[in-house]
């Protein structure tokens, strides 16, 4: 796809364009606001990590209909009556809305609102599949990614998963989001290329068994990278590789263990490394790795340098979805705005423009949030919604160079998770869970919206 294909208003569910030409057709000249947020946490997960956003606005700045969409959209039958001005109009829409939202890099928790959105109603519904789609994907593999730094214990964690990854740009994006979750790097180069996130790469079984024999497809690969080499050892048995590569006396930078006896055999390695006096040597492990088989192969003492971990995170392999969802809170006819929500059972909503407040930021272990009213001020918290975009158009303050925009998500990932409470950085489920509650004035505002409803249903 290109840039424009990426921002087509085609990228939508078809109630959404049903809708919009309802809205249109019936002359419905409303302010709309909408916000995503996780309705619940996936069952392994304790919080999550905002991420997407760059691409998120992205495509608002560069959302349109292109003629070849707007004449596919004429014939179809569904829009066989709708007046001839609706198709006029899309094809001068552009995004005109204001956005606010969690900086990439925010951890943050269920019903707390990743992102706000208040445009014309027929914009802000027009974006609402896209947006859900490009923050969902980003966020679910930050949030894996923070699980299995986590548990690599300050061991570095590249990302290894491109070839099992949903597609091609689902690879790079992958890439991205694991490195704001704490990611060293990738083996994706295009997205080193992309994003500046560093590239790592060694050689592929291939490579050995395209050689006749084994020292000599080390000794060609050590001449032509002699300063960042890491040979792949596995390819028929570890140690006999490991004692060839001493006896040719030249040390690589690494050795990489993709298969076998991983706990033995690291421990193995380390050991005949440090008699040949090749302390710096690393041992990189790869393989059907995640967070517990990391965990685990730590805690029983594994020699193990770095990890390469692939397929796991670029699909978040134990949670492959995350329950985000775009609601409408607020409608605005001539400057009078009513709340909006939701009452149905386990489904309930709260109305209004939003604001999510944290208590012990400033380097202090966080103690809860307070999601309340934008308006709000919560003494001694920390306001986490900023405004990123405005009539349409990035702020100043959300324009940055795509490789400064990741890096400053990954240290703002890796500075808040500092501040988690010790029992949220735990594989298993956290209790007490992290306290999340809503303000008074926002109970109070949905119980008032709530008795409005029935009031108008009971009339």
């Amino acid at each position: 796809m290109t840039l424009h294909e990426h921002s087509s208003g085609l990228l939508t569910d078809l109630y959404e364009l049903t809708m919009a030409a309802g809205y249109f057709q019936k002359e419905f000249h409303a302010r709309a606001t909408f916000e995503l947020f996780v309705r619940h946490l996936p069952k392994n997960r304790n919080y999550l990590v905002a991420a997407g956003l760059e691409q998120a606005l992205a495509f608002l700045e560069n959302f349109y209909f292109s003629a070849e969409a707007i004449a596919y959209l004429k014939s179809m039958p569904l829009f066989r009556h709708v007046k001839p001005e609706f198709f006029a109009f899309l094809q001068q829409l552009r995004f005109s809305g204001d956005v606010w939202a969690l900086p990439e890099g925010t951890i943050f928790f269920s019903g707390e609102p990743l992102l706000r959105v208040t445009a014309p109603v027929v914009e802000a519904q027009l974006v609402e599949t896209s947006l859900l789609s490009i923050l969902h994907f980003q966020t679910l593999i930050a949030s894996k990614a923070a699980r299995v730094t986590t548990a690599a214990q300050g061991r570095a964690v590249v990302e290894f998963g491109s070839r099992r990854a949903h597609g091609i740009e689902a690879g790079v994006l992958a890439a991205r989001a694991a490195y704001i979750g704490g990611c060293a790097g990738t083996s994706n180069t295009y997205a080193g290329f992309r994003f500046g996130i560093p590239v790592y790469g060694t050689q592929a079984h291939s490579w050995v068994m395209a050689h006749e024999d084994e020292a000599k497809a080390f000794r060609d690969f050590l001449d032509v990278f002699p300063e960042q080499c890491t040979l792949l050892v596995d390819t028929y048995d570890v140690r006999s590789a490991i004692e060839t590569i001493i006896s040719l006396g030249q040390q690589p930078s690494g050795v990489r263990l993709d298969s076998g006896d991983v706990l033995a055999d690291s421990k193995w390695a380390r050991r005949r490394f440090d008699e040949a006096g090749w302390k710096d040597v690393q041992i990189f492990v790869s393989g059907d790795l995640d967070e517990n088989r990391i965990e685990e192969l730590l805690q029983q003492g594994a020699a193990i340098d770095g990890l390469g971990v692939g397929t796991a995170l670029s699909t978040s392999s134990d949670s492959p979805y995350v329950g985000v969802i775009y609601k409408l809170v607020e409608i605005e006819f001539d400057h009078r705005a009513r709340g909006t929500a939701k009452f149905s059972v386990d489904k309930k909503t709260y109305p209004g423009k939003k604001q999510v407040f944290r208590f012990g930021q400033s380097g202090r272990t966080y103690t809860g949030d307070v999601i309340g009213l934008e308006d709000e001020t919560v003494p001694d918290a920390t306001p986490l919604l900023v405004p990123v975009m405005q009539g349409g158009k990035r702020l100043k303050t959300a324009i940055l160079d795509p490789h400064e925009t990741v890096q400053a998500a990954q240290k703002r990932f890796l500075e808040s998770r500092k501040c988690l409470p010790e029992n949220l950085l735990r594989n298993a489920k956290a209790e007490p869970a992290y306290r999340v509650l809503y303000s008074k004035r926002l109970e109070d505002l949905s119980e008032q919206t709530r008795q409005r409803f029935l009031k108008t249903a009971t009339t």
